[in-house]
C-alpha cells in the first residue's frame, strides 16, 4: 500500500477520536432508519460515503494547488509553514476558532449547513443521508484541515484526492459506530478523547516540518 494512503488512514482513524466530541453530537442524531440492523447499516454507511465524497472533492482542489506550488518548487516551503501552522492550532485552538468566526463568509456558509442539515434531519432516505454526509464534510474541522494540509503536501491531484479520500476512509470505524452505538459513549469520555486531538496535532505539525526540511521520515515521504 502507498505509504501516502497508509498515512491518510491512520490519520482518519487516530484522528477520529476527536470526532466522537466534536462531531459525535451531529453523528449521534442522524436520523437512521432503526427499522432493522440492515437498514441501520446502509443508512450509517450511506451518511459515511456522502463524507469521503465532499472530502475526495477537496482533495482534488487542494492537491490541484499542492500542484502548482511542486511546479513553483515552493512544495518544502509550504509543508514546513503548514506544520508551524499545525501546531499553533494545537497550542492555541481559541485562536484559531475566534478567526474563523469572524470571518463573514465562514459563519454564513456555516450556518446555512446547519439550517440546511435540520431540515434533512427530518427525513430518513438513503439519499437525505447521503446528502447529510456531504453536507457535514464541509463543515469546520480541525482534522479536516490538517488533511486537506497533506493533500496540499502530496503534490498532485489525483494524489491529493486518494490522501482525502483515504482519510475519511480511516474516520469510518468510528464515525459508522457514533450513530449506532454513540449513545453508550458519554460525555465525559467524550471530553476525555478531545484532550487527543491537541497531541495528534502537535506530531504531524512536527512531521509536516521535518519532511519540509527534507528528512527521511516515512510519514508523508514519498
Amino acid at each position: 500500500m502507498n505509504i501516502e494512503i497508509l498515512s491518510a488512514l491512520s490519520l482518519g482513524f487516530i484522528g477520529s477520536m476527536h470526532c466522537i466530541g466534536m462531531c459525535g453530537p451531529i453523528a449521534l442524531v442522524v436520523p437512521l432508519n432503526r427499522k432493522s440492523t440492515l437498514t441501520m447499516t446502509s443508512g450509517a454507511l450511506s451518511y459515511n460515503i456522502g463524507r469521503i465524497f465532499t472530502y475526495f472533492i477537496f482533495g482534488l482542489l487542494f492537491g490541484l494547488i499542492g500542484s502548482s506550488l511542486a511546479l513553483g518548487g515552493m512544495q518544502r516551503s509550504v509543508s514546513v509553514a503548514l506544520g508551524i501552522l499545525i501546531i499553533i492550532s494545537a497550542l492555541l485552538p481559541g485562536l484559531v476558532t475566534r478567526y474563523f468566526n469572524v470571518i463573514p463568509i465562514i459563519a454564513k456558509g456555516t450556518n446555512r449547513l446547519k439550517s440546511a442539515l435540520s431540515d434533512l434531519f427530518k427525513q430518513k432516505s438513503l439519499s437525505s443521508l447521503f446528502v447529510i454526509g456531504l453536507l457535514n464534510g464541509l463543515l469546520p474541522c480541525g482534522l479536516v484541515y490538517v488533511a486537506i494540509a497533506g493533500a496540499i503536501v502530496d503534490g498532485s491531484v489525483l494524489g491529493g484526492g486518494l490522501f482525502m479520500a483515504a482519510f475519511g476512509a480511516g474516520t469510518i470505524p468510528v464515525m459508522f459506530a457514533i450513530p449506532m452505538l454513540g449513545k453508550f459513549v458519554s460525555d465525559a469520555n467524550r471530553r476525555r478523547l478531545m484532550r487527543i486531538f491537541p497531541i495528534i496535532l502537535i506530531l504531524v505539525g512536527i512531521l509536516f516540518i521535518m519532511r519540509g526540511m527534507n528528512e527521511n521520515i516515512p510519514l508523508f515521504v514519498k
